[in-house]
């Protein structure tokens, strides 16, 4: 028993589960809709623009929230905009704007050799070294796309379904997207030093590519998804705790095991499935007789 409660008494292990409840859950909430946009490397896209937004604030010295946000924010934007022309898609925007801005993070470190902050969190994450400001910054952020989905949840499911004819049922895709980009930047910003450049992707697609095999509910989708980002948060710091190994790697390690379990099984079931519903076609009444299994 004292197993699961140690960690609950050190204070460090004990903020990271408390900011890995909230940013799985956060990443898992999100990550649905990224998910079924078909919008999956623009986690990864956005993760890396940004990093150029927070090494740009460490330079200026201003703070890390709001020079990474409104930068993430502008890069989300530039991104749909650049989407929206039919002779580009989406992959190719974020290909171009993310890698620029990834690039001009480096080139910056490269320049300003004595940095305030140390950008490695950035880029490796750091979810044991989160402070109370955090925690309180990524309950924020939670909260507001709670409200974000809980009001404008019809919206929200139109632009992700159906977005083409949205506009002519009274719904402004152009605004809801302006809406969803900056879900997606103060997401991205309040989990990057927990997860890092290079993990945060993970986190926020794999839930919610877990729950879609398991549902075929939006509304469930939502929940488990939630639950699910939760859950290999905490026991991907569980184990970093009792093994020594780095928190953030542990957590996507935890959720891509959980992927081909559940893909697995899943995948068993169906055939199992299609089996036997291929013997009940096979099997016929003739003549009032007896059901005859045929071939």
């Amino acid at each position: 028993m004292h197993y699961l409660t140690d960690p609950w008494h050190v204070g460090f292990s004990r903020h990271a589960l408390i900011a890995g409840i909230l940013a799985g859950a956060l990443c898992g909430l999100v990550g649905v809709y990224v998910v079924l946009r078909r919008m999956s490397y623009i986690g990864h896209g956005l993760s890396h623009a940004i990093f150029g937004g927070a090494v740009a604030s460490y330079v200026a010295n201003i703070n890390f929230y709001l020079g990474a946000g409104i930068w993430g924010f502008v890069s989300a934007l530039l991104i749909n905009g650049v989407s929206r022309r039919r002779q580009i898609g989406a992959d190719a925007a974020i290909g171009v704007v993310t890698t620029a801005s990834f690039a001009i993070g480096v080139a910056l470190i490269s320049h300003v050799h004595h940095l305030t902050v140390n950008p490695d969190a950035a880029l490796f994450g750091n979810i044991l070294g989160v402070s109370i400001s955090g925690l309180y910054i990524l309950l924020g952020v939670f909260v507001f796309v709670g409200a974000v989905v809980f009001f404008r949840y019809r919206q929200l499911l139109f632009i992700t379904f159906d977005p083409e004819v949205a506009d002519a049922y009274g719904v402004n895709s152009k605004r809801y997207d302006t809406l969803f980009a900056l879900v997606m930047a103060a997401t991205i910003v309040s989990t990057l030093q927990l997860l890092g450049v290079t993990l945060i992707a993970a986190i926020i697609v794999v839930p919610a590519i877990v729950g879609r095999l398991v549902t075929d509910s939006f509304g469930k989708l939502l929940v488990a998804s939630m639950l699910i980002g939760a859950l290999c948060s905490v026991i991907g710091i569980y184990i970093s705790y009792y093994n020594d190994v780095a928190s953030g790697a542990t957590i996507v390690l935890v959720a891509a095991t959980l992927f081909f379990v559940v893909f697995v099984v899943t995948a068993l079931t169906a055939r199992r499935r299609l089996s036997r519903l291929g013997e009940d076609h096979g099997s016929a009444d003739i003549g009032g007789g007896p059901s005859v299994h045929v071939g």
